[in-house]
């Protein structure tokens, strides 16, 4: 038709109206109706019938912005699993992404609760839990570069979980937590974060992840800072590996805090033959946020007299640690903490 309309008179001036009007009209109705599509492109929810560990990985590893996590505990991070995941992550890192995993604390309540939810399955949450974050701590650690690290933020939350979140940019999975299932056996609704849906578990990730009393970072679960005092003297500040409750603080204080201990005792015995000023500790506990209050502790050795004993503290360490299977009590400075 162009052919032939060319050799007509006036083709030019027509065919130029005719293109002009029709991108005219283009424009105006990409302006009109694309609100209305993207709208109904937020709007739109698709169910999946479980969690889709390996697309997950796949959407995570190609974003360069914003990937969360909120749950109890992940099996993204379980053995069969890790590998990838890890690489996944490491490639949205690489890609100048910021990753936010939000994880149940270990030692609260609702870890409890939750294990008794999954008695069925034999499932103990709090292990699954200190599972992940040991690895998280050491995939961070070998992490290249302080920038690259500091992208990477991982905090517990003590209160009751309500929801389950993992997004990817504008996009996320999010589903609730079944009593007698793991959640990611169960139907997942993809969102957009804009949508209602996403704007409602946007809002509740926010929440947890600003609370003070509630959260506590990965540095702060995985050691304790604890100043070394003499005594009024306050001295060194030591980071040390702790397990414990709301009432008990257990330390290993192998290597760097006894050889500080001995180096002080035997220096203030040189000065002071009738024995030096008794030792003890200032510690922040329970270890939340900062703005908390630090206590006085005085410091008691471990000993088989004690309840629990040596040997059961030590499998509270090899719980959440790992390595301590081999260690015996005799082989490790074990220290309670004792308000004053």
């Amino acid at each position: 038709m162009l052919v032939v309309s060319g050799a007509t008179r006036g083709f030019a001036a027509d065919l130029l109206l005719n293109l002009g009007s029709s991108l005219v009209l283009a424009a105006v109705s990409y302006l009109i109706f694309d609100p209305i599509f993207d709208e109904a492109r937020k709007a739109r929810v698709q169910e999946h019938d479980r969690f889709d560990q390996a697309g997950f990985i796949d959407r995570m590893s190609e974003t360069s912005r914003d990937i969360r996590i909120l749950d109890t505990y992940t099996l993204l991070l379980e053995r069969r699993n890790r590998v990838r995941t890890f690489g996944g992550m490491r490639r949205a890192l690489d890609q100048g992404a910021t990753i936010r995993v939000l994880l149940l604390d270990p030692n609260s309540a609702a870890a409890q609760q939750r294990t008794e939810e999954l008695e069925r399955r034999q499932i103990d949450v709090a292990t699954q839990i200190m599972d992940n974050l040991r690895q998280l701590y050491l995939f961070r650690d070998q992490l290249p570069s302080p920038e690259m690290k500091s992208r990477l933020r991982v905090r517990v939350y003590d209160a009751s979980p309500s929801i389950q979140l993992y997004q990817w940019d504008h996009r996320a999975l999010i589903s609730f937590f079944p009593i007698g299932k793991v959640s990611f056996d169960v139907p997942q609704l993809e969102v957009d974060m804009a949508s209602p849906w996403g704007q409602f578990v946007d809002r509740r990730f926010d929440e947890l992840w600003d609370q003070r009393d509630h959260v506590r970072s990965l540095d702060r679960y995985w050691l304790l800072t604890v100043t070394l005092t003499q005594g009024r003297d306050r001295l060194d500040a030591v980071p040390l590996p702790y397990v414990g409750t709301e009432d008990e603080v257990y330390l290993d204080g192998t290597g760097n805090l006894a050889n500080r201990l001995a180096e002080r005792v035997l220096h203030a015995q040189e000065e002071q033959p009738e024995g030096p000023a008794p030792f003890g500790a200032v510690a922040v506990w329970p270890p939340r946020r900062s703005g908390q209050q630090a206590r006085d502790f005085d410091l008691i050795r471990l000993d088989e007299e004690h309840t629990p004993g040596p040997a059961e503290v030590l499998a509270l360490f090899d719980r959440k640690y790992g390595g301590y299977q081999q260690v015996r009590a005799g082989e490790i400075f074990l220290l309670r903490l004792v308000p004053r």
